[in-house]
């Protein structure tokens, strides 16, 4: 299996020279809110000047912002949509949107109107759209801008619109910080997982037992992959067995200890770790 890693849109080309350097073997753009008028015919030529003959590919595109809410957000969701194929990829990463301040069941309707649109759009383009599921400090009865963050909303989600172009893109640290176990999902939900962001969590238990989950403080940090709590072998053999063919992106600029100055060590034995995990489950 691949280890990648997220690139980040206001730094794509000194991300991807870094990833290059670093060994990684794909990377996936990621754009917060919006894609700042990038023009993906240019990006693409940009893209193979820097790679070279390195064969670091792209393994999709990330779009983390409000399509409910937005329509200059729909739009360019749209275009990452009809022009992925100028960056050799068929996935889109991309958040549920939300209506500000309103419960999950609330915004259903509007996420029904948009999202059957964009998943008829991408499965026009043979284009896969995964719902990444960070629940931007948002919850049930009241979102920011993804309702796409835990397995009810999916059942609802999914239910309304019923598309083999519409998934998840997954990340075991938004699920291990509901209380929920990574592992056990990832088994239940592996048919809708088109894509894996490589982040890792750590709960601290004694806080919840003094302070709760709502109150007091946080009582999750996330990490990177092999420095919190998931069991990544269980996960890397699950999507073997499931004939999972995508890669796992590490997406940094998360943890706590190693950011700043030291944000690349952690890249570094992120990479090594997951590695080694592929090949304890493959045998190799």
């Amino acid at each position: 299996m691949k280890i990648g890693t997220c690139i980040r849109g206001q730094h794509l080309l000194a991300d991807l020279k870094n990833a290059i350097a670093t060994g990684f073997d794909t990377v996936e753009l990621y754009f917060n809110e919006t894609l700042g008028g990038i023009n993906f015919k240019e990006l693409s030529t940009q893209i193979k000047e820097v790679t070279g003959y390195s064969g670091v590919t792209v393994s999709g595109i990330g779009l983390y912002c409000n399509p409910l809410q937005s329509t200059q957000a729909e739009k360019e969701l749209e275009y990452c949509i009809e022009n992925a194929h100028l960056l050799g990829v068929d996935f889109v990463g991309t958040f549920a949107g939300a209506l500000p301040g309103k419960s999950v069941e609330e915004a259903v309707p509007v996420f029904k109107k948009v999202f059957t649109r964009l998943a008829k759009l991408a499965e026009y383009n043979g284009v896969r759209i995964g719902i990444e599921n960070a629940h931007m400090y948002g919850h049930w009865y009241s979102a920011t801008c993804n309702i796409g963050f835990c397995p009810r909303a999916w059942e609802i989600m999914f239910n309304e619109v019923v598309s083999d172009s519409l998934g998840l893109e997954w990340e075991p640290s938004h699920q291990a910080e509901q209380l929920i176990d990574p592992v056990r999902q990832l088994e239940q939900w592996m048919p809708k997982v088109f894509h894996v962001h490589g982040k890792d969590a750590h709960i601290d238990y004694e806080h919840i037992k003094k302070y709760g989950i709502w109150f007091g403080g946080s009582y999750c940090k996330h990490r990177f992959p092999g420095m919190g709590d998931t069991k990544w072998q269980e996960i890397i053999q699950i999507l073997n067995q499931n004939g999972y063919k995508g890669d796992i992106t590490i997406e940094g600029y998360h943890d706590p200890v190693y950011c700043g100055d030291r944000e690349n060590d952690g890249q570094k034995m992120s990479l090594l770790y997951l590695r080694n995990c592929c090949k304890d489950v493959s045998g190799d």
